[in-house]
């Protein structure tokens, strides 16, 4: 605080006059910032303090906006594959099938954050419809198995230990072939050099929103394969769902540690690598749009800054000849900063979260599902990375706030005064 005894006044200094404004308390750094931020009269201080207020809140908000897409991008496009695969997939060292072993399984459930562990068997079929045919990938699942995808009808269902003589489509099969639930198709597999058919019924239909997936498999039970190949307990391997926030790599370390001999456990990220590092290079694009925007942010308020300084160069100086030290009045101007900055931060926030929002609660954006797997922009919220980047854009711009304000000592009282 000024050491004066005599007056309480707050000296300001507008374009070339010098308003004095009574008050009942001591002066203090904070009083003048709050007074000189927010002058009721118009001043080129006044909307200096907008703009960067302004620029602030869409730089905030840019951030957060990009932060809570990248998010849900990533996320629903890795959950994609996951509901098709699981985290974790077992099998043979050299491909040949395995035997089930319920031990084996019963081990693997019991690991921690393993939550479900699903035998399956893959074989080359044939689908016919009518006239038309598809090659086709039949993918043999246990009937109390959650089908992944469905939209249209139901999953597999069976009668206590017999199979199952039912079949769910991908949507984009169903179209091509002129397909519906209820229909019955004709699925064709070679086995030891004999074709063997087998006549289902559909009885659901998926969508993944993954081409390559919609285009390839079908859902049948997986005791059908099993008598076509003549063994009831032979599969390819299983997959492995984990539960939410589990660590894929250390689990499946753990899983092998479980293996039998000539088992081997492979994360789903290791064989469909093309995917996830698609999945990858979207953090580096956040990370790049971060640092653009956060730089934008600081040379804004940088720049803010600077320019009230100059243009209170009088009061500085009158400052300085009642007796106020110069941390006094660099505590003045940073006081404003902090000011700007806060709001800025504050709307920011509001605006980041609420457009944020409204996209996750409307889905007004649509993508191109074939290139990006999904029709509608994702919205996933971190409270982690909300607070990170609120305390992370206030503390980088407080310490770059100190930059000019060592400016300060450099002005001389008596020039200051007289400064046009």
């Amino acid at each position: 605080m000024i050491p004066y005894e005599t007056t309480h006044l707050i000296l300001i200094f507008k374009e070339k006059k010098l308003d004095l404004i009574k008050i009942s308390h001591p002066l203090n750094a904070f009083e003048i910032a709050k007074r000189i931020s927010f002058q009721k009269q118009k001043s080129y201080t006044r909307f200096i303090v907008r703009l960067s207020i302004a620029a602030t809140a869409i730089s905030v908000a840019a951030i957060l906006i990009t932060l809570s897409i990248v998010n849900g991008f990533q996320q629903t496009v890795s959950n994609k594959v996951y509901a098709f695969w699981g985290q974790i997939r077992i099998s043979s060292v050299n491909g040949a099938p395995l035997e089930a072993n319920a031990s084996t399984v019963n081990n693997l459930s019991a690991i921690k954050f393993v939550k479900k562990v699903t035998p399956f068997l893959n074989q080359s079929t044939v689908l016919s419809y009518d006239q038309d045919i598809e090659g086709v990938v039949a993918r043999g699942l246990p009937t109390n198995a959650p089908t992944p995808f469905l939209v249209k009808g139901r999953g597999i269902q069976n009668e206590k230990d017999s199979l199952s003589n039912e079949v769910v489509l991908s949507d984009q099969l169903a179209t091509t072939l002129n397909i519906t639930i209820g229909a019955t198709v004709r699925l064709y597999f070679l086995n030891l050099g004999d074709v063997q058919q087998r006549k289902l019924k559909v009885v659901g239909i998926y969508h993944s929103g993954i081409e390559d997936y919609d285009k390839q498999f079908i859902l049948v039970d997986i005791k059908l394969l099993q008598q076509l190949n003549n063994h009831f307990n032979q599969i390819e391997g299983y997959s492995i769902a984990l539960k939410k926030g589990a660590s894929i790599d250390k689990v499946n370390d753990e899983v092998q540690r479980q293996m039998p001999a000539n088992w081997v456990s492979t994360t789903i990220k290791d064989y469909y690598p093309q995917i996830f590092d698609w999945i990858g290079v979207q953090t580096i694009n956040r990370n790049v749009t971060i640092t653009i925007m956060l730089l934008i942010a600081i040379v804004n308020l940088l720049t803010c800054l600077f320019i009230l300084m100059l243009e209170r160069i009088p009061m500085i100086g009158t400052l300085s000849a009642l007796g106020a030290t110069q941390n006094f009045i660099r505590q003045v101007f940073l006081y404003q900063a902090s000011i700007i900055c806060w709001m800025g931060i504050g709307l920011g926030t509001t605006l980041g979260i609420g457009l944020s929002y409204l996209q996750q609660k409307f889905g007004w954006i649509q993508l191109d599902e074939s290139a990006y797997f999904i029709k509608t922009l994702p919205i996933e919220f971190d409270g982690i990375q909300i607070v990170s980047v609120i305390l992370g854009t206030a503390i980088i711009s407080y310490c770059s706030f100190l930059i000019p304000t060592l400016w300060i000592k450099k002005i001389a009282p008596a020039k200051a005064i007289k400064f046009d």
